[in-house]
């Protein structure tokens, strides 16, 4: 049984790690992944990206199941892992010790 939005399968090996309802959770985990799984999520996650924003906002917030906030949890997840993808890339690694000086605690998503 799937607990992600029809069309969002292949996120399925994913959502354990990254379907995170926190913010400061989510910041720590871009961390503490390996590049490997990073890379693995981004590669199944970006692509969806468009379409599952698209399918998120035909629905108000008060009227998602529990299947798409696993998906909005995910896409927010794909901000932070985007970040370490896209911009840090080999940096990633060196420079992940020093987010524990300045910890994410909430965001505006985290409500």
């Amino acid at each position: 049984m799937s607990v992600l939005p029809e069309g969002y399968e292949a996120l399925e090996p994913f959502v354990a790690t990254y379907a995170v309802d926190n913010a400061g959770r989510r910041a720590e985990m871009r961390g503490e992944a390996p590049s490997e799984v990073r890379d693995a999520f981004y590669a199944a996650a970006q692509p969806l990206l468009a379409p599952a924003l698209d399918y998120l906002d035909t629905k108000q917030f008060a009227d998602y199941d529990s299947g798409d906030k696993q998906l909005m949890w995910m896409m927010l997840s794909l901000a932070h892992v985007a970040i370490a993808v896209e911009i840090q890339q080999e940096d990633e690694e060196r420079h992940a010790h020093l987010r524990s000086f300045m910890p994410v605690t909430r965001a505006p998503a985290d409500f």
